[in-house]
């Protein structure tokens, strides 16, 4: 199969209003969508592209409360980067396996747990913003 980049390409573009970026993420999120099953064939993946398709979803729908049309013109502009750089197929298998079927959350561990593991980010104290000038 042979790469043309170009394919995939699109300027960079800015939205007018919230609606129009809404819009805009409708067609990506449809995008990804209709490309599961491409991505699962050639990555050679041993998982269902209902699965690609549900964890597509998650990530649209973490966003889908963000209202200003610059934080979402730069999340599409990401989105659309991560759909070329999947389609032309410049990842590996583990960047699929690992960026997009994994779960974000991590299990609920008690304190031993993480104790016995050498960390516990509950702990961890940030430092103060006070200077030390009189």
């Amino acid at each position: 199969m042979t790469t043309i980049p170009s394919r995939l390409a699109q300027a960079t573009r800015s939205s007018t209003s919230l609606a129009h970026a809404k819009q805009r993420s409708r067609a990506l999120y449809r995008e990804w969508y209709r490309t599961a099953p491409d991505v699962v064939e050639m990555y050679g993946l041993n998982v269902p592209p209902s699965l690609i398709r549900a964890r597509i979803r998650e990530r649209f729908e973490h966003n889908q409360h963000i209202q200003d049309p610059n934080v979402l013109d730069i999340l599409l502009l990401k989105g659309r980067q991560e759909l070329q750089e999947t389609l032309n197929v410049w990842k590996q298998e583990p960047h699929i396996l690992g960026v997009l079927l994994a779960d974000k959350q991590r299990p609920q561990q008690t304190f031993m747990q993480k104790f016995l593991e050498g960390r516990d980010e509950d702990a961890i104290i940030p430092a103060t913003n006070q200077s030390s000038t009189p």
